[in-house]
């Protein structure tokens, strides 16, 4: 037999037993430390992306970490940077594209680095746009946020986003965005020849 305990109520199920008292006659109110009506049971958590947002080892998808190694989780939208020597570990949120048609997987390497990028649309985008603009410089306007690391398949890069609505979400046309402090300290660590792997 579970042995019920009547401890002073949490303040979430405080919140809950007063939202309830909005719409509940009197008579089945929920009062604090009343032992005859416990607290209701609290509602099932919601769920989150972040369920997968959790530690990795390099090993089971780089056979060394030479230059450094960026791994990019599509599923969990989470980028992955171990350092050269393996010193230094980071994981940060991520947003990733829009679509599966979107999505490149697989392996590439940091080519270029660039603080202040400028920003023109592929042709597919300005197809599937024509009202976007040619070009738009560095700035708050500007898709790539604050850095941007250049990969080794035209077109794809990881960059900052003035826009952190779009973190965390399928948000992209190809690209891997990070909050613009993230992509910052990043910025600083990566190196051309960084290993990349999309999975």
């Amino acid at each position: 037999m579970v042995k019920k305990s009547f401890e002073s109520p949490t303040r979430r199920s405080f919140l809950i037993g007063a939202t309830a008292t909005l719409g509940t006659p009197a008579i089945a109110q929920y009062v604090p430390n009343d032992p005859l009506r416990p607290a209701p049971e609290p509602e099932p958590a919601v769920r989150r992306n972040i369920s997968s947002f959790r530690a990795k080892s390099w090993k089971p998808y780089f056979s060394n970490t030479r230059n450094g190694a960026i791994l990019v989780d599509t599923t969990s939208r989470a980028l992955h940077y171990w350092s050269d020597d393996q010193s230094i570990y980071k994981l940060y949120p991520s947003s990733v594209p829009l679509t599966e048609e979107l999505t490149r997987l697989g392996r590439t390497s940091v080519i270029r680095k660039v603080e202040g990028p400028s920003w023109s649309p592929t042709p597919s985008m300005k197809k599937r746009n024509p009202e976007w603009p040619d070009h738009i410089p560095p700035g708050p306007d500007n898709p790539l946020g604050t850095h941007a690391l250049y990969l080794s398949w035209k077109y794809y890069r990881i960059h900052g986003t003035h826009d952190t609505r779009k973190i965390g979400r399928r948000s992209s046309n190809g690209c891997i965005g990070l909050y613009n402090e993230h992509i910052s300290e990043l910025f600083s660590m990566a190196k051309v020849g960084t290993q990349v792997l999309l999975i």
